[in-house]
């Protein structure tokens, strides 16, 4: 009981208006150095004097880090401190593109993006300690803010990047996300408080951490991999493989350790459970529109159905959506507040799926395909703010970190098998076009299909969470507290 006596009486700060926009720029910024090498990947070979192949991981690296540092970085938030640990996170981001912007060849380039990944934690990190400092009538929005941050940062960094990599030399993208990286550290620095940690005393749980980051790597390196290696191939089955046991062996370790870096206890909680699921099949549903539409308005208009913009052209027909993120967020956190962060939820990807229907009507111009971004985009964000209120509603004070954590690494989870699932379907539902096999429009309307079939899936889950009205998201004075005490009593 003793780590949730501080939340009840500690009064937020005046000031936290400054800790959610500064914790917001913070996700932005991160999701930005996600999308930063996008506009140059056709070029990497040439710039780094390498092979596509080996120029690959300048993306594979980033996801691995990032999921294998998240819910560890989330665990140290809540034994050292949440602030603490969101200004460690901003030393790899600095670091890490310094080192791709002084790269000419494809090693430190890599060393570079890993390094940014591990920076990724400051979404979880800064949705936890959101929980210690916004007042209680203002939690589900700025929850929803901060949560949808990574997708408005996605959503505007892509014309960004491709207008800079376009106008200008490519190191200037790393140099400016070091400024970016540097201004959010001294605005955490500025305007973040020190709050207790909530797990302070507990002890670190290395094994655990290093049985999780083995098998993420694993799982996720198979099925980042797969379609390059073959689905088939010794090296991919052979990561499935180690994965699974790998993964099992951890789940024993942590069941049975007195101070585990993942509750699997508080996890398995039908709450917790169902809205971690639902979170794999929203990133899948999100992710499956980052992956068809861009190529759909960048494909030749030869084809017959593709519509002939440029990287730059196709990153502003996207943009909206990111801009439609920013503005639907604070209202999903009212909604939140006035029906539960479930409804939203179960409201957000049902958005989504009818956004993948319009998509499917309007995918012959670029204005049909840049309004279904908007709604697929304006779904994402009602269900990306849901999901941490759910989580933070569940479980005690001294979890929230990690809790948080662990759901972000679920959606990281969804979007890697989302871009396994349909980059599967676009390799293989193809025509020929003068001697190139391109993919087809049957292939990028199946793509489309999948993603709205999985957004319903995951509505169907997410309409399954137990339903408990006073639990359901901080819209009156306390009730995360309350759920806090119930989470305790239960564990």
């Amino acid at each position: 009981m003793s780590t949730v006596d501080p939340v009840d009486t500690a009064q937020p700060p005046p000031h936290s208006k400054g800790v959610v926009a500064t914790l917001a720029f913070a996700g932005i910024v991160a999701a930005i150095m996600q999308t930063l090498v996008t506009p140059l990947l056709a070029d990497l070979p040439r710039i780094l004097h390498s092979t596509p192949g080996n120029t690959a991981w300048v993306i594979t690296v980033t996801l691995l880090t990032g999921a294998v540092c998240v819910p560890v970085v989330g665990r140290l938030g809540d034994l050292v401190g949440k602030r603490p640990m969101l200004l460690i996170c901003c030393a790899p981001l600095i670091a890490g593109s310094v080192v791709c912007a002084l790269s000419s060849s494809v090693l430190p380039m890599i060393v570079g993006r890993a390094l940014q990944g591990m920076g990724m934690g400051v979404v979880p990190l800064g949705i936890a300690l959101l929980r210690d400092v916004v007042p209680a009538e203002r939690l589900s929005s700025s929850i929803a803010m901060v949560s949808a941050s990574m997708g408005i940062g996605g959503g505007l960094g892509l014309p960004i990047a491709a207008a800079v990599a376009q106008y200008a030399n490519w190191r200037v993208l790393f140099w400016g996300s070091a400024v970016l990286a540097a201004a959010v550290t001294a605005l955490l620095w500025a305007l973040v408080p020190n709050v207790p940690a909530g797990a302070r005393g507990q002890r670190f749980d290395l094994p655990g951490a290093l049985g999780l980051g083995a098998g993420l790597v694993c799982l996720l390196l198979g099925i980042s991999k797969g379609a390059d290696w073959g689905w088939g191939s010794a090296a991919t089955l052979g990561l499935l493989g180690a994965a699974v046991v790998v993964l099992l062996l951890w789940g024993v370790w942590e069941t049975r350790t007195k101070d585990p870096v993942v509750d699997l206890r508080t996890t398995a909680r039908p709450r917790v459970l169902l809205t971690n699921a639902a979170s794999i099949f929203t990133g899948f549903g999100m992710y499956a529109s980052m992956l068809v539409l861009p190529q759909l308005l960048q494909f030749p208009e030869e084809t017959g159905y593709g519509l002939g913009q440029s990287m730059l052209a196709a990153g502003l027909w996207m943009a909206p959506g990111g801009i439609m993120m920013m503005f639907v967020s604070p209202l999903g956190g009212k909604l939140s507040n006035a029906r539960g962060p479930k409804f939203t939820l179960v409201g957000g990807v049902l958005v989504i799926a009818a956004g993948y229907g319009l998509s499917l009507l309007l995918m012959g111009s670029a204005w049909g395909v840049m309004v279904a971004l908007m709604v697929i985009n304006s779904g994402v964000g009602l269900a990306y703010g849901a999901m941490p209120a759910l989580i933070m509603g569940a479980v005690p004070l001294s979890e929230s970190a990690a809790a948080n954590g662990f759901n972000a690494l679920m959606r990281s989870l969804g979007t890697s098998i989302g871009a396994a699932v349909v980059g599967v379907v676009l390799a293989q539902l193809t025509t020929d076009f003068g001697g190139h096999a391109l993919t087809s429009e049957n292939g990028f309307r199946t793509g489309l299909l999948v993603g709205c079939g999985v957004a319903l899936l995951a509505g169907l889950i997410a309409a399954a969470i137990p339903y408990r009205r006073e639990a359901e998201g901080p819209r009156a004075s306390g009730a995360v507290r309350v759920e806090s005490r119930e989470a305790l009593a239960e564990g």
